[in-house]
């Protein structure tokens, strides 16, 4: 296994992993361990190039940052992607290099699952290093986080129905959701349930079925969910969908979904909050997987006790949302600022929420 250090300013260490014996080529970015470890999970997807790649781990690992910061705990931000088709080029061998890789980083990085990543792979990971989270729950873990996720989701999509439209009753409340993977598809199960109107958008026409079939959802073409109308645009696939193409079509009153990174640039964010659309930054909205898998690395988690503390995504959002109308700024400006406060070790968000309160 070679590792390759590659010099990158504003993160603490980045490393190119290559094993040719399992053919594992990944990347792992440690923003921050300001707050702590950096935690982080490790994504599978076939990058058209290293350069793509490279992007993607550094961008995804600066969110961490945040997103952990802004969730309250006590972890930094770190982040690893394995160049790859998830569906064909997984191996046993494979996963175990990549754990004997976060070992050697002596517990800077914890890993965890992420897109095209299971609970199971992270079994075969366990047996080459401790620094993992994620597991399954036979093996003492918390499993998949998506759920927990989803429910964070659900959690700050009320939040933010009850700042733009005056109530968190989504009982007729229609909802286009963009990406029917594990988080997405179970948002729609919890949406469904509470009365919302869905329109569904994935390019997997088996999970778009589905949708119609369990939760009378309509269906949507990807690139035409932008422009349809609706009360809120839940974005639950990849990132960078936010951008000066999409945004102009939107006709939504409010946008909060799962996916990471969502904004193309901050400067989205300023369009958004121009057009009066209310966002829930992605990094606060979709922290509850995180909030699981702390609680795992702290050996005190329990299901009843993880989806308890997404209350923690309410407060918070409601916070971000009132200084954002008080100080008329975008909600990314805002979250990334009390982001920073916290690496300085200001108030944590639960203070920041009491006091608004």
């Amino acid at each position: 296994m070679r590792n390759e250090i590659i010099s990158q300013k504003g993160y603490e260490k980045v490393v190119k992993v290559r094993d040719i014996a399992s053919g594992l080529t990944a990347y792992i970015a440690i923003h921050s361990t300001v707050l702590g470890p950096a935690l982080g999970g490790c994504r599978m997807w076939p990058y058209a190039s290293h350069e793509e790649a490279l992007r993607d781990v550094l961008r995804l690992a600066q969110g961490m940052t945040q997103k952990n910061a802004l969730a309250g705990l006590d972890l930094g931000g770190g982040k690893a992607v394995i160049i790859g088709e998830s569906k064909t080029d997984k191996s046993p061998e494979l996963f175990k290099a990549f754990g004997r890789a976060v070992e050697r980083l002596k517990g800077l990085y914890f890993t965890a699952e992420d897109v095209g990543v299971t609970a199971q792979d992270m079994g075969f990971i366990a047996r080459e290093t401790k620094y993992v989270a994620g597991l399954p729950e036979t093996m003492g873990g918390s499993g998949n986080p998506s759920p927990i996720t989803a429910y964070g989701v659900f959690l700050g999509l009320k939040a933010a129905a009850r700042h733009r439209f005056g109530t968190d009753t989504l009982h007729g409340v229609k909802v286009i959701v963009a990406g029917l993977g594990h988080v997405g598809f179970e948002l729609c199960r919890l949406l469904s349930d509470a009365g919302a109107v869905l329109i569904v958008a994935d390019l997997d026409v088996d999970k778009v079925r589905n949708a119609q079939h369990l939760f009378g959802a309509r269906e949507s073409h990807p690139m035409e969910a932008f422009a349809k109308s609706a009360d809120i645009f839940a974005p639950c696939a990849l990132g960078g969908v936010l951008n000066e193409a999409t945004i102009p079509m939107l006709q939504v009153g409010a946008i909060a979904g799962a996916a990471n990174n969502q904004l193309m640039s901050p400067e989205q964010g300023d369009a958004l909050h121009k057009r009066g659309i209310l966002y829930a930054p992605d990094y606060v909205i979709n922290a509850g997987g995180v909030i699981s898998i702390a609680q795992e690395i702290e050996g005190a988690w329990t299901r009843q006790k993880a989806l308890a503390q997404c209350g923690r995504i309410t407060r918070t959002l409601e916070a971000i949302f009132d200084r954002s109308h008080v100080l008329d700024q975008a909600t990314n400006r805002v979250a990334d600022r009390l982001a920073a406060d916290r690496l300085l070790h200001v108030p944590k968000p639960q203070d920041l929420a009491e006091g608004a309160a």
